[in-house]
């Protein structure tokens, strides 16, 4: 028999916030956080940064080769570089040495399903679905102790699936409970140990991460995690998503809405982390790039490389990271061609990141497609 308590409890679980337990409330063994955002939809990443002097681009791109004239024109950030005007915060974190790229990037994988490479982007394999887990959740185990890591979306991305802890968080929809009606509950609770422990720790992440969410909105979403993060007791590691970027058709306007979202959530990040900015690293990936022609709708099509965005106080920033390969020679004739491992820059960040052995990164987290650890991408 479910009594009316019993029925009242779990029901006010399952209305409350989708925490792990894990969620402890207690200091972290390291300063350092890690933010990491997927781009899902593979972002045109010759637009987002495009070659200066290379004739090739307009060639084969035409007007998209162009930002819309209503942004302006593209941003120099190096002499061979300029940033899509869309970006124009990440720009000025590029100038202030607190943000790179690392360019002509891609993954194992040379297929252009979305599915198949989103996997691999989150498994850190060879193959899709070969791998059961995230490969951020294979690094926990050699990170000092501290909360599990967030997602913060509905759901558990793959990238945090696996043995070690993690939780989700998703800010409600739902009109937010009176004071009144959470004390009740808590009062409720407060003879349960497993109920009362679980409550106690939903409020105290619903009170970290703060009322004003705007669920949905990538840019607020992006603040949540920030005021997660920065709070003594939070969790060091959180994963976004952000979806959009197959740019099929029309890519120049919703190109520009994507790289303004993306530019608004790493500004977000920085200012609700305040002087924890300094001892954070945001990583943005995507599965692929795009095709470098233009194709016959103004958009472009499933390509191969893409660039990697990285930002925060510990990158080594103001570089275009990589070995760019031009335009003159393309993958399969129509895609940039990839020159720089995913799982690379990958591992090269988060062992500078964490202060961690690259060579065991590679072992232990990406032992399926391992590549050398890329040096030089995180503050020394």
């Amino acid at each position: 028999m479910i009594d009316r308590r019993s029925l009242l409890a779990r029901s006010a679980l399952i209305g409350s916030l989708a925490l792990h337990p894990g969620l402890a409330l207690a200091a972290a063994a390291t300063n350092r956080r890690l933010v990491f955002i997927i781009l899902r939809g593979a972002m045109d990443g010759l637009a987002a940064f495009s070659p200066l002097g290379d004739s090739r681009l307009g060639a084969l791109r035409g007007a998209l080769a162009r930002p819309p004239e209503q942004l302006g024109d593209m941003l120099p950030i190096t002499a061979d570089f300029a940033a899509h005007p869309a970006l124009a915060g990440f720009a000025g974190l590029f100038k202030a040495g607190e943000a790179a790229v690392v360019h002509a990037v891609a993954s194992p994988y040379r297929e252009r399903s979305h599915f198949d490479a989103q996997n691999i982007l989150e498994t850190g394999g060879n193959a899709a679905y070969a791998i059961k887990d995230g490969w951020l959740n294979r690094l926990l185990p050699l990170l000092p102790p501290a909360p599990p890591p967030v997602a913060i979306s509905a759901a558990l991305p793959i990238l945090l699936q696996g043995a070690a802890a993690t939780t989700s968080f998703a800010p409600s929809r739902l009109p937010d409970a009176s004071a009144s009606l959470k004390a009740r509950v808590a009062a409720l609770y407060e003879h349960d140990p497993l109920l009362h422990r679980l409550w106690g720790e939903a409020m105290a992440t619903e009170m970290m991460a703060g009322s004003d969410n705007g669920p949905g909105n990538p840019v607020a979403l992006a603040g949540t995690a920030a005021r997660l993060l920065a709070q003594p007791a939070g969790p060091r590691i959180a994963v976004l998503d952000h979806g959009g970027w197959d740019t099929h058709a029309g890519q120049p306007v919703r190109l520009a809405a994507q790289l303004r979202q993306l530019d608004g959530m790493i500004a977000a990040l920085k200012s609700g982390l305040g002087a924890v900015w300094g001892e954070t690293l945001v990583i943005c990936a995507t599965e692929f790039g795009r095709t470098v022609a233009a194709n016959g709708t103004n958009g472009t099509d499933h390509g191969t490389a893409s660039a990697v965005l990285l930002a925060g106080g510990r990158v080594a920033g103001g570089r275009v990271h990589g070995d760019w390969p031009g335009l003159a020679r393309l993958f399969e004739d129509r895609d940039l061609m990839p020159t720089t491992s995913l799982n690379a820059v990958l591992a090269g960040a988060v062992a500078g990141q964490f202060g961690l052995d690259p060579d065991l990164v590679v072992r232990r987290v990406f032992a399926a497609a391992p590549a050398p650890a890329m040096p030089g991408l995180i503050r020394a």
